[in-house]
């Protein structure tokens, strides 16, 4: 076999495998990036290095693992955007954390989203107390977005990214 098509079918392999295992593991945990996460990315892309190039450790055979992973990427993304099937099928759906300022601590317990991690994620939106939000959803991407049942307060939508953690969501 041509060893660069080697590197492709391998990349691409990886490439399958990491959507699958992040699936599995859930994409939160990689959402916000503290230690422990950046430690598992180093990690895993050095476990998964030599499983793409094989012995092939030259410049072209980097850019060609590198090739190969920006076209499945750009592939997988406009066979999502194509196929409800498996846009379902790889994404998560939004999770509802509070609705009408209660808690949902059945959905919060099973995302392993912490009452510290959502308190400041209501601060970082201007909301005080649980009983103030209208609506505070994890969305698919990791992020919380929170909406005040008071005018007065803005409404936004929060870039900072959960993570899972246990945490006490008794408060």
């Amino acid at each position: 076999m041509n060893p660069y098509l080697d590197i492709i079918l391998r990349s691409v392999s990886v490439y399958l495998f990491m959507i699958i295992a992040l699936r599995i593991f859930g994409k939160k945990e990689l959402s916000q990036l503290n230690t422990a996460d950046v430690i598992l990315i180093l990690l895993i892309s050095n476990s998964v290095q030599n499983a793409m190039v094989g012995s092939n450790v030259s410049l072209l055979g980097g850019i060609t693992a590198a090739v190969a992973l920006f076209l499945i990427n750009f592939l997988f993304k406009r066979i999502m955007l194509k196929s409800k099937f498996i846009k379902n099928l790889v994404q998560d759906k939004p999770e509802i954390l509070i609705h009408n300022g209660k808690l949902e601590f059945k959905t919060l317990a099973r995302l392993g989203i912490s009452s510290d991690e959502l308190q400041e994620a209501m601060r970082e939106h201007g909301v005080e107390y649980y009983k103030d939000v209208k609506l505070a959803m994890l969305e698919i991407d990791g992020n919380i977005s929170v909406i005040s049942g008071n005018e007065n307060l803005r409404q936004t939508h929060h870039k900072r990214k959960i993570h899972k953690t246990l945490g006490n969501l008794n408060q």
